[in-house]
Parts: structure tokens; C-alpha cells; sequence
């Protein structure tokens, strides 16, 4: 059975992360004592500490999800323990790729912690906000934002997480707007969520520009294996691709539910999940169905 590693993205940090793999871990703690050095501040301070707030700034989230579960991949190096083919949701797709060898450690951090201070930065320039459609289909949350967006306030579909949960991101007032009519468009429910910006919209343009400079100069070498993009959905192994698709990445709805089924349609059966939470294990069996094993790979308990 082919196995895939699944790296998590925003939504999944939580007080007190990575601290038992760095006590328990010299490959773990290696790896987190030079995310702080690179980085030139205590990472690992927002990490460990129980203060939620702090931990969830965009600047800080990003960085921080990145050093986990790359600090978790060192273990799982160190015990020779490699996947098939990889990606991740959103900011995890870095982590992803670092974990395939096609982003050095360093520079995939550096790369996460401006992404973050980037998107921040742009979500004060043009306040906007993201919703969860609980029970659409994806034809119908196209609709909707089509329906409700006007020339001055956009909402478009950002998150295709699993059949029925789709995240849709925006201007506040087109976002607020979407939530009201989505009834009318077959979803169950809309849940407004609480983030910092209109991530993977129009909104997140500004960003976009800032970053590609950077990307431009970042090395990235030829994968290990197949890395599924969010994007495409689909898998390459070519660094021009990856270096482009990272950057439509920032404004482009991430195709989560469509790359698991690829995956699994590929001849992938077992997904584990490395880093800290077990989101995306429950988004594999809301996609794939309850059977397909999952697995999580962020804490000393689950190493075993």
C-alpha cells in the first residue's frame, strides 16, 4: 500500500506544540533550535507557551506549523520513514515540500514567515474575511459567490476542504452577504470564521506581488516524489511548476478534497499526517470514506 504524508495549514496550531517532540527528540530539537536561530527570535517561545492569541497571528501560525511538522519529518527521516507522494493545505504545501527535499529547511521557513507577514499585512490593507458552507456542493458555492459579489466587494470559493464543506473568502460585506443567501444555494449551514484576512481570494493580490520576488531567488530542487499541488490537484516534480503554482497559490481556492481523490485514485491507501493536529485525517475520511486508514505523526505518543 502507497502512502502519502499530509502536511496541515492554518486552523491546526495549538498551545504547547512541538514541546514534547523537542524534549523527547535530539532530530526534533536540532530542527526547532534552528528555526530560531534562522529566524533570529524565539519561535519556539510562541510555540510552547499556552497563550492562543499570540499563537494564532498569521506571522507567527505559519512559521510555527512549518517548524513542526518539519521537526516531526526529522523523526520520521531519522527512522528512515518515507512517503510516496506529499502535499499540504495551504501554508503546508511549504512544509510539504521541504519534507520531499524540493525546498531547503532555512528556506522554506524564510519563505513561510514573509508569506505570513505579507498576508497579514495585506488583510490591513483590505479587510476581508472567510466563511464555512456547510452542506453546499461545489457548483452551488460557485454560484452563490457569483450571485452575491459585485464590482467593489468580491467572495469567491477558497477552500474545496471536503464534499459539503467548502470555504468561501472575501470582502467582509460579500462574505457576510454569501452567508445570508446560502440557503438559497442548497447549503445546510454558514459558519463566518475568524482570521485575520480574505486568504486564497482577489484580496490576497498585494501579497502575491511581494512574494514573487522572493520566490523567484528561492532554490527549489527536483522532489523526492510527487508532490500534489494546490493549485492543480494534481502532482508534478518539476521546480519551474512548483515555483509558479506557489505563487497562484496566495489568490487560488486550495483543492484539497480534489487532490485527496487523486491521490487515492493514484493507488495511495494510508495518509499520515505530520505535524501537529488531525484535521486533515478527518477531511481524508470525509472525502475518501471511513475505511482508509489515517494515521498522525506530531506528537511523541504517536511515534510510538
Amino acid at each position: 500500500m502507497h502512502t502519502a504524508y499530509l502536511f496541515p495549514g492554518q486552523g491546526s496550531q495549538t498551545p504547547g506544540m512541538a514541546r514534547d517532540l523537542y524534549d523527547a527528540f535530539a532530530e526534533a530539537r536540532a530542527r526547532l533550535d534552528d528555526a530560531n536561530a534562522i529566524l533570529g527570535f524565539d519561535l519556539t517561545g510562541a510555540m510552547f507557551g499556552d497563550d492562543a492569541e499570540a499563537l494564532r497571528a498569521t506571522d507567527i501560525t505559519q512559521p510555527a506549523l512549518y517548524a513542526h511538522s518539519l521537526a516531526a519529518m526529522a523523526v520520521l527521516e531519522a527512522r528512515r520513514d518515507f512517503p510516496h507522494a506529499v502535499a499540504g493545505h495551504s501554508l503546508g504545501e511549504y512544509s510539504a515540500l521541504a519534507a520531499a527535499g524540493a525546498l531547503s529547511f532555512e528556506d522554506g521557513l524564510r519563505l513561510v514567515r514573509l508569506r505570513g507577514q505579507l498576508m497579514a499585512e495585506a488583510g490591513t490593507e483590505r479587510p476581508g474575511t472567510m466563511a464555512a458552507l456547510l452542506g453546499a456542493d461545489d457548483a452551488k458555492a460557485e454560484a452563490l459567490c457569483a450571485a452575491v459579489s459585485t464590482a467593489d466587494a468580491v467572495v469567491v470559493p477558497a477552500n474545496y476542504n471536503s464534499p459539503g464543506q467548502i470555504v468561501v473568502s472575501g470582502d467582509v460585506a460579500a462574505v457576510e452577504a454569501a452567508a445570508a443567501r446560502a440557503a438559497e444555494f442548497g447549503a445546510k449551514k454558514a459558519v463566518l470564521l475568524t482570521v485575520s484576512g480574505a486568504f486564497h481570494s482577489p484580496l490576497m493580490q498585494p501579497a502575491a506581488d511581494r512574494l514573487g520576488a522572493a520566490l523567484a531567488k528561492a532554490e527549489i530542487r527536483t522532489p523526492r516524489c510527487p508532490v500534489y499541488l494546490n493549485v492543480t490537484a494534481a502532482p508534478t516534480t518539476d521546480p519551474d511548476e512548483i515555483r509558479t503554482r506557489l505563487l497562484e497559490q496566495l489568490t487560488s481556492p486550495v483543492r484539497w478534497a480534489q487532490t485527496l481523490t487523486a491521490m487515492h485514485g493514484s493507488g495511495i491507501g494510508r495518509f499520515v499526517e505530520v505535524g501537529t493536529g488531525n484535521v486533515l485525517s478527518g477531511l481524508v475520511k470525509r472525502t475518501l470514506g471511513r475505511d482508509v486508514e489515517t494515521v498522525q505523526r506530531g506528537t511523541v505518543a504517536d511515534f510510538g
